[in-house]
């Protein structure tokens, strides 16, 4: 299973001229192998474009997208992904959505789609990525 992340679904449902290629491209070769999955914090994030929960799933099927819960372990390894940003110098007092995004997929053995790989990539070495 891959989580789709965020940033990828806002690409394609902006159209954004720089992303949207890519993120469509990405999606639809990620579909042909797996399942793709979003979870609380995605849809919290890719949600903001739409009037209604109706209208996302319109967009983003729920029989394509498949709704996973984020699991209370990836809830702890999200907060201690946020005391090691916090000790290299990070300001925010809260943990960010990427920690519980790639917390989820390390506890939960999924691979994430994304566009910014870069938290991903420091905090959760393991967890496989497909990034530009």
């Amino acid at each position: 299973m891959i989580l789709i992340d965020s940033n990828v679904l806002l690409d394609i449902a902006s159209e954004d001229a720089k992303w949207n290629s890519w993120s469509s491209e990405a999606v639809a070769t990620a579909a042909h192998s797996s399942e793709l999955a979003i979870n609380p914090i995605i849809y919290a994030e890719a949600t903001i474009r739409y009037a209604s929960p109706a209208e996302f799933d319109v967009a983003f099927p729920p029989e394509y997208f498949r709704r996973e819960p984020l699991p209370y372990e990836a809830s702890f390894l999200a907060g201690k992904a946020h005391l090691a940003y916090r000790k290299r110098g990070g300001s925010r007092i809260a943990p960010l959505p990427d920690f519980f995004i790639g917390a989820h997929a390390a506890v939960a053995g999924l691979k994430i789609l994304t566009r910014d790989p870069r938290r991903f990539r420091r905090y959760f070495p393991s967890v496989e990525l497909i990034a530009p």
